[in-house]
């Protein structure tokens, strides 16, 4: 396994932020890993190396968060993203590597475009359909790219509920789906030995990101740190969305 000094540089910059995004802000900008990472290697690599991590990192933040969650959501939210992950896999294999780049350059545009304009002050979702939907996507999402974060933190984040609940609520989400995607990825092959050496060199950054992620989102003002991570996903949807067109 020979990689190039700007692959780990990226992917070790992903793999910081997804820690500091599980435990300081719900996984919301973990949307941005897998395109990172995407940028120098391919999204189904970056896929199959991320969820070793992520179940690793779930622990750290669920010792941090553990409850503190509403048990009500995660009843609601849970199932469905279930069914999710399953119509993932039974789509996997129609999805090529120029698909999945136009589809995560799409999602991380319209959700950085979303966040900026502000779009949470307008929403409201009062029915349980909606969250068993909003539950779906997320598992649909996440199985494709561990992003399930935006959907999840749509949905509850509307909710308006106490930041530890919310925050505890969609670690302890993610930290289901995530062990469930286990079964699949594996019945599809992805945990080979190179990726599953790259994913153990990383675990170290892993643990930084989580300890970081729980001290920012104490310390840092959570408008301007999502403002910056928003301008960062909109400049990766647009260069994801360039390479899909062949540009």
């Amino acid at each position: 396994m020979e990689q190039s000094v700007v692959f780990w540089l990226v992917a070790i910059a992903g793999v910081v932020l997804t820690g500091i995004s599980k435990s300081g802000f719900a996984g919301g900008i973990g949307i941005a890993t897998v395109p990172i990472l995407s940028l120098v290697m391919s999204p189904v690599q970056a896929a199959a190396i991320m969820l070793p991590l992520l179940i690793l990192m779930d622990g750290f933040s669920l010792k941090a968060w553990w409850g503190q969650q509403s048990n009500h959501y995660l009843g609601l939210l849970i199932p469905p993203a279930i069914a999710g992950i399953v119509a993932g896999y039974l789509l996997f294999e129609y999805l090529n590597e120029e698909m999945l780049k136009l589809v995560l350059g799409v999602m991380s545009m319209l959700f950085a475009l979303w966040g900026l304009g502000n779009g949470l002050q307008r929403v409201t979702f009062g029915s349980r359909l909606a969250g068993r939907l909003f539950g779906a996507i997320a598992g649909l999402t996440s199985f494709v790219a561990h992003a399930g974060g935006p959907p999840v933190n749509i949905y509850l984040l509307a909710k308006k509920l106490p930041k530890a609940q919310f925050l505890a609520t969609a670690v302890i989400f993610f930290a289901v789906i995530n062990v469930v995607k286990l079964v699949p990825y594996a019945m599809l092959n992805q945990f080979n030995t190179d990726n599953l050496l790259i994913a153990a060199l990383l675990m170290p950054f892993g643990w930084v990101g989580v300890r970081l992620g729980l001290v920012i989102q104490r310390k840092l003002n959570d408008k301007v740190f999502y403002r910056i991570i928003l301008v960062l996903l909109l400049a990766i949807g647009i260069k994801l969305i360039a390479d899909a067109m062949g540009y």
